[in-house]
């Protein structure tokens, strides 16, 4: 019985540790892995989940986030932009509002109506200037690249 005891406590001990280590570092947790078919992707057409950016209807949100997204991409450099989602490697459609946002990106080839093949969400995550979503994308993007 005293052995079924301790290993008991070393067992809680343990999975204590774990969890104080997942808490700790939140963003591995919620950062999902980067899908390698994205890896030999060139081009990227940007769009709200309610239309592109020049919908009428679209709100000003999202029109604001598409710009965010575009805007940053652009800076990094790794992608080119184009206006068709047809001649588009990867489709990111992106999505803000004030309880969170979301980016999610999609294989060009099959369009916007499959399922998404990443997608990360947060809080204020697609502002203007500063786009943490984006940065995930990024060092997610770059970590297949690394293993090609």
């Amino acid at each position: 019985m005293k052995r079924f005891s301790f290993l008991a406590g070393i067992l809680i001990v343990t999975a204590a540790m774990i969890s104080a280590a997942s808490a700790s570092n939140p963003n591995a947790s919620n950062v999902r892995a980067f899908p390698g078919i994205l890896a030999n992707a060139r081009y990227v057409y940007f769009a709200a989940y309610d239309g592109d950016q020049f919908n009428p209807n679209l709100l000003s949100e999202d029109r604001d986030a598409i710009g965010a997204v575009q805007e940053a991409i652009h800076n990094w450099g790794k992608l080119t932009l184009v206006y068709r989602p047809s001649e588009a490697d990867i489709v990111i459609l992106v999505t803000s509002r004030p309880s969170e946002d979301v980016l999610a990106v999609y294989n060009g080839h099959q369009g916007a109506s499959g399922n998404f093949l990443w997608r990360v969400m947060g809080r204020d995550g697609l502002q203007s200037g500063e786009t943490p979503l984006v940065t995930q994308f990024e060092k997610g993007f770059e970590s297949v690249q690394r293993h090609k």
